[in-house]
């Protein structure tokens, strides 16, 4: 799509529509023109506050004071995915993996704006929201996953997700997924419907069932998980999980292998995999997924429609120059779509776009991700992996990371250590 036909298509919205800020005392008022925050000189916008979007606005921040920081995020907090199993378990609560925005511009000078995304003028270099628009020198985006509904014959995406929540986004599905456990009698049935890859979080199906047997071992002990997995077999750790659940929950986990969802009925609480029909008493679909709308909707994503094309070093979309797309809708090669993935490739992204901005040469990437997965409240598993570009594709470095030898109660502290690191190193 040339830059031409994207601002036809994005007609730019005027009009002010209830502009929320933080850090931006005395903003000006939305334009004439439905400039929402009129820029006077150097900035980068935003879009997206979770693992990627807050690291990246900080850094290009910590990185040249000097380019003004606009970070837009509809939400006013953010509930971390990693852990949101544990809350589906019990042994968390919501509250323990959510942050706020608020120190990101008292310490960081970093604006926020609460507002939704509705479209990228890519060749007016302006982001289009409810508010208003913001113009900017380059973009950021790291708007997360979508999903892909149309595939999932029966899947009504406003009242599907309420029978039959995905939790695949934390926070109001990941609570409606434990109210359904905790209301489930002894002796039901709770179904983990599993897409194929890719998608977010590769281990994070087989930590939910693990979260939710140790809850029904202690709560409901006659209860039993089927895990219909689109995929041959478990896609991360997959040895681990298995030892750990024949050592915690034997008889109670039931792993079925290439059995893909192809339907699903929430009035009859079913699901179908083309070859049978299977009832639940709870049932988690989690839907095979792309990139959010926005990068959809602005022509972000590549020939697959589903997931976004980027330079491997600076990140930026090998579709719209200026533009950069980083965590979970970026196509990183071997990184996994996972939270420390986004924040890794934040930093980098960050550095490139200071680099960029004052005519130096991009840093070639170093990436880094680990992944925790708990199979009870207590014990823990791991795999790590570092990453640099070789041949314009992101690769695993050989002999560096690994998977941890077994379960470890030591892994769970590291985990626990963590995310709360990580969601400090967020928000602050």
């Amino acid at each position: 799509m040339t830059d031409i036909k994207r601002r036809d298509f994005f007609k730019l919205m005027g009009g002010a529509a209830g502009l929320a800020l933080a850090g931006c005392a005395g903003a000006p008022m939305v334009s004439s023109t439905g400039e929402m925050m009129p820029k006077t000189g150097r900035r980068v916008v935003v879009i997206g506050g979770g693992y990627g979007g807050t690291i990246a606005a900080k850094y290009v921040r910590m990185s040249d004071p000097s380019i003004e920081v606009v970070l837009v995020e509809k939400s006013k907090q953010f509930v971390s995915c990693p852990f949101s199993n544990l809350v589906i378990g019990g042994s968390y609560q919501i509250g323990d993996i959510t942050i706020g925005y608020d120190k990101l511009a008292s310490n960081h000078g970093v604006k926020v704006v609460h507002q939704e995304v509705t479209g990228i003028d890519a060749g007016a270099k302006k982001v289009v929201t409810a508010g208003g628009t913001l113009s900017y020198d380059r973009l950021i985006v790291s708007p997360g996953i979508g999903f892909r509904f149309e595939e999932l014959e029966g899947y009504d995406p406003k009242a599907t997700p309420s029978a039959m929540p995905h939790a695949w986004k934390a926070g109001e599905q990941t609570t409606i997924l434990r109210r359904q456990l905790e209301a489930m009698k002894d002796g039901g049935t709770a179904i983990i419907a599993v897409p194929t890859t890719p998608y977010r979080c590769p281990p994070g199906p087989y930590e939910r069932a693990s979260q939710m047997a140790w809850y029904f071992k202690q709560a409901k002990p006659k209860s039993k998980i089927i895990i219909l997995d689109a995929n041959p077999d478990v896609t991360s750790k997959g040895a681990l999980f298995k030892k750990g659940w024949d050592k915690h929950y034997k008889g109670m986990i039931e792993f079925r292998g290439n059995n893909k969802v192809v339907k699903v009925d929430h009035k009859k609480m079913a699901v179908d995999t083309g070859v049978e029909e299977i009832k639940g008493d709870v049932v988690n679909v989690i839907p095979p997924q792309r990139a959010a709308d926005i990068a959809i909707k602005a022509g972000l994503v590549g020939e697959d429609k589903k997931w976004c094309p980027v330079d491997a070093t600076t990140f930026e979309s090998t579709i719209a120059k200026g533009i950069h797309v980083i965590g979970d809708a970026c196509i990183a090669g071997a990184m996994p779509k996972s939270g420390y993935s986004a924040n890794s490739e934040a930093k980098v992204c960050a550095l490139n776009v200071v680099a960029l901005m004052n005519g130096k040469e991009p840093i070639p990437l170093s990436g880094i991700n680990t992944c925790y997965s708990f199979l009870t409240d207590k014990e823990a598993v791991s795999v790590a992996a570092v990453y640099k570009v070789d041949g314009g594709k992101i690769v695993s470095v050989k002999g560096a990371g690994g998977v941890s030898p077994d379960l470890s109660t030591l892994e769970a502290q590291y985990a626990r250590s963590w995310i709360k690191n990580i969601l400090v190193e967020m928000s602050t």
